[in-house]
């Protein structure tokens, strides 16, 4: 039997010095590495507007990837980055489900063809997630809150809406002290 490119016989060729656990370990770091580099290369992705408030006034219990329907000056727009979803939520009637009070600008070149401001928007689920959304909201007295809108990596607007529950006054001041207290550790940690 003749011997390989690194003097042994048979197996893969690996670097001198490293042994197969090492070698594989390696390879594993580099597809790692490679996967989110590739993520943050994606130039489709991007947050059109956040709910930063609803963490806030709400336990998020869950979240939910939606898609929405718009027109075509609706996604124009988007694409400038002109709306608003921190007075909306969402609702489920008639079977469907419904984005009530999100604001997207009126997109100046459509003209005549444009769209109204505040218009009520359906929003795209599966039917099992869509009875899902009703049981909450209905038997358990949850509220449907838009936290994030997007355009995904293939381009198309996508909602995130959070399945919460309401917080109470002493709730709210509870999250704003923890909140502080991070911010004082934080700084006494650069000083130190």
């Amino acid at each position: 039997m003749g011997a390989s490119r690194c003097g042994r016989r048979g197996g893969p060729h690996r670097p001198h010095g490293l042994n197969l656990r090492a070698h594989l370990d390696l390879h594993r770091r580099l597809a790692y590495l490679v996967a989110i580099m590739a993520e943050k290369q994606n130039p489709n992705y991007k947050v059109i507007a956040e709910n930063r408030r609803a963490r806030f006034d709400y336990f998020i219990e869950s979240d939910l990837e939606v898609g929405i329907v718009l027109t075509g000056s609706e996604v124009k727009s988007l694409r400038t980055g002109q709306s608003n979803i921190a007075d909306s939520y969402a609702s489920v009637e008639d079977g469907e489900l419904w984005l009530i009070n999100g604001y997207i600008a009126p997109y100046k070149q459509a003209g005549v063809f444009g769209h109204e401001e505040r218009q009520r928007r359906k929003l795209l689920v599966s039917k099992r997630e869509l009875s899902r959304l009703w049981q909450a909201t209905g038997r358990e007295g949850m509220t449907l809150v838009p936290l994030v809108m997007y355009f995904n990596h293939k381009g198309r607007v996508k909602l995130k809406i959070g399945v919460a529950k309401g917080k109470k006054q002493a709730d709210k001041r509870a999250t704003e002290a923890k909140r502080d207290w991070n911010r004082q550790k934080q700084r006494l940690l650069k000083q130190s």
